[in-house]
């Protein structure tokens, strides 16, 4: 089995929301709508960055980058969300494969940095830090971590896009 990462298609939609929802359906931090946010980002015109895991031209997995704002008004930050691998292939490094490629390419197009909402044993293994820079109101400042590419980290709270508000 080799996995070929590469950008969402428009003939992808389907298969990314089929596996956004499985791999959230039995989370227990999850709202469970992370296929209806990535709709959302994409009809915004807010997916930064949108690959996909394929295996034998089945979509196994998917992540996405969308643009975050500051509250302190520093530009060039984004947040990873959501990461998906469908649960018959989770554990065997898609997800990582993902998540490493997505900010290589981050990085080259000259972001400043990347915050992401999630475990910090898993995250930290791409260089994301707790306690580190910005903040998000409401939410235990383990799990939400920062990854500078240049730069101070900036200091103040963050927002995501409205699409992460979508429900359906």
């Amino acid at each position: 089995m080799s996995v070929i990462l590469r950008a969402e298609r428009a003939d992808d939609i389907p298969a990314i929301e089929q596996v956004t929802r499985e791999a959230f359906l039995d989370a227990a931090h999850s709202s469970h709508t992370e296929q209806y946010i990535v709709n959302a980002l994409r009809s915004a015109g807010a997916l930064t960055l949108s690959l996909v895991a394929e295996d034998e031209g089945q979509v196994v997995g998917h992540a996405a980058i969308s643009p975050v704002t500051l509250s302190s008004g520093e530009p060039g930050w984004y947040g990873l969300a959501p990461v998906s691998v469908t649960p018959a292939r989770q554990g065997q490094g898609i997800g990582a494969q993902l998540v490493r490629q997505l900010l290589a390419q981050l990085q080259a197009l000259g972001a400043a940095g990347c915050v992401v909402l999630g475990d910090p044993g898993y995250y930290s293994r791409f260089g994301f830090q707790a306690g580190q820079g910005p903040l998000l109101p409401g939410v235990p400042p383990e799990y939400f971590q920062a990854l500078a590419f240049h730069g101070p980290y900036p200091t103040g709270e963050v927002s995501f896009h409205p699409g992460f508000d979508a429900q359906g």
